[in-house]
């Protein structure tokens, strides 16, 4: 008999100068824990979570925002992401949220949909860390006030150095205690579409579409390559050889390579593709990340002249999988945005039900190492992890459980276990999937 699992819902509200959260356990509303988030301190937790990501910040070259991110950000060595998870586990939930997080940590473990606000669509949610101790509550009524001038509100400069304990943290992260994904927007998951489930859909191949060349673009320029240069012996390769085998992948190919870098792969192969009812997709390439201010511009990259948008799509009414992956430059972004309209709903809207896709851009590997050095692989193992996960029964879960792995290397010092890569990857799941 399967044993139900607590499931748990985080909502963020942005409300004029607070951002309002909730917390509460499905089927008990009298757990419910409600807090505000003030805006000096959610522009603390943000400017603590921007120094740390792989995006240029002011004058920064793209290559200066992966340099920083690689070698002198706080998500670049063990030592100094504990301390960002620690803030960001203080500034963003209470220590009632805390409390009721860990009362429901279960075997089987809990699941927590988050439902962040604008602001927070780039939190790292899984990363955060349990704090026992905070600064000093009048210190932090200090640093707000502080923060608010006639010139506006600015990040308050909170008082670490008060905390008066030699760990502020048990270590313990969010995604130790419950399964963390991402919830679809309300409008998103009402609305009428397409379902099909993993159980109709499981027998079918999966739609591989790995790293299409984009015309006109070289393959070292900004929309070039991401896996690099194709061959029968690299480890990706390697993993999708036993698919051809029985014929079983999307598309038809005669050998692993073919499935690689192609020049035919537009949005109208891609839609002929679709109809032939594939189980899943998994895209690997580039997106590109709304600067419209709607969401459904949004775009990913093919071998088409013009990416394709999420309005594009939703327009096509391409017909999507039960289970997506959209491993590109902020896929995820969907909740930046007042309006969520961006791939991931296009993805759910087209039939999908769960959809992997990630907060930040993810660093190639020729660049990891360009700044790291060594021959460590981070970009495949992401391919292979996510590859992995979704032909599980519960896939988000599942993917959750290598991010746990991932985040317990990088704690005991493997520097190639990077959070610029397992913390990125987030699932957003409907119509009960996990």
């Amino acid at each position: 008999m399967a044993v139900s699992r607590p499931t748990l819902v985080l909502r963020f509200a942005d409300v004029g100068i607070a951002t309002y959260a909730s917390l509460r356990v499905v089927g008990d509303p009298s757990r419910t824990v409600t807090w505000v988030v003030e805006e000096p301190l959610l522009l603390a937790a943000l400017a603590e979570l921007d120094i740390g990501l792989p995006e240029p910040i002011g004058d920064e070259s793209v290559a200066d925002g992966l340099e920083r991110a690689l070698v002198t950000g706080p998500l670049a060595k063990p030592e100094t992401e504990a301390v960002l998870a620690y803030r960001l586990g203080v500034l963003l939930l209470s220590d009632p949220a805390w409390e009721l997080l860990i009362a429901c940590a279960s075997d089987p473990r809990a699941v927590l949909f988050v439902s962040p606000s604008a602001r927070l669509g780039r939190v790292p949610w899984g990363l955060l860390a349990v704090p026992s101790a905070r600064p000093p509550a009048d210190s932090l009524v200090r640093a707000r006030a502080a923060a608010v001038t006639f010139a506006g509100t600015a990040a308050a400069q909170v008082p670490w150095d008060e905390v008066a304990v030699a760990s502020p943290t048990d270590g313990r992260r969010l995604m130790e205690l419950v399964d963390v994904l991402m919830a679809v927007p309300a409008n998103i998951a009402n609305a009428q579409r397409p379902r099909r489930s993993w159980d109709d859909a499981a027998g079918g191949p999966p739609l591989l579409v790995l790293d299409p060349r984009v015309p006109g673009q070289r393959a070292d320029s900004s929309l070039g390559s991401v896996l690099g240069r194709p061959d029968a012996d690299m480890p990706l390769a390697r993993h999708f050889s036993p698919l051809l085998a029985d014929g079983s992948v999307l598309p038809p190919v005669d050998g692993v390579v073919e499935l690689f870098r192609r020049s035919d792969s537009d949005r109208w192969w891609l839609a002929d593709m679709l109809g032939r009812r594939p189980s899943r997709l998994l895209y690997v390439g580039h997106a590109t990340a709304a600067d419209s201010g709607s969401a459904d511009q949004s775009a990913l990259h093919l071998a088409d002249p013009r990416p394709l948008t999420a309005a594009d799509v939703m327009a096509l009414e391409l017909a999507l999988p039960p289970r997506v992956a959209l491993l590109a430059c902020a896929s995820g972004g969907d909740y930046r945005f007042d309006e969520a309209t961006g791939l991931v709903a296009a993805a759910v809207l087209g039939g999908a039900q769960l959809v992997t896709a990630t907060l930040w851009s993810l660093p190639t590997t020729a660049g990891y190492r360009r700044f790291v050095g060594g021959d460590a692989d981070p970009m495949t193992e992401v391919v292979v992890a996510v590859d992995r996960a979704h032909v599980a029964q519960d896939a988000g879960c599942a993917l959750d459980q290598w991010q746990r792995e991932r985040m317990r290397r990088w704690r005991i010092g493997d520097t190639t276990a990077s959070p610029l890569y397992w913390a990125a990857v987030v699932s957003f799941a409907v119509d009960g999937a996990r």
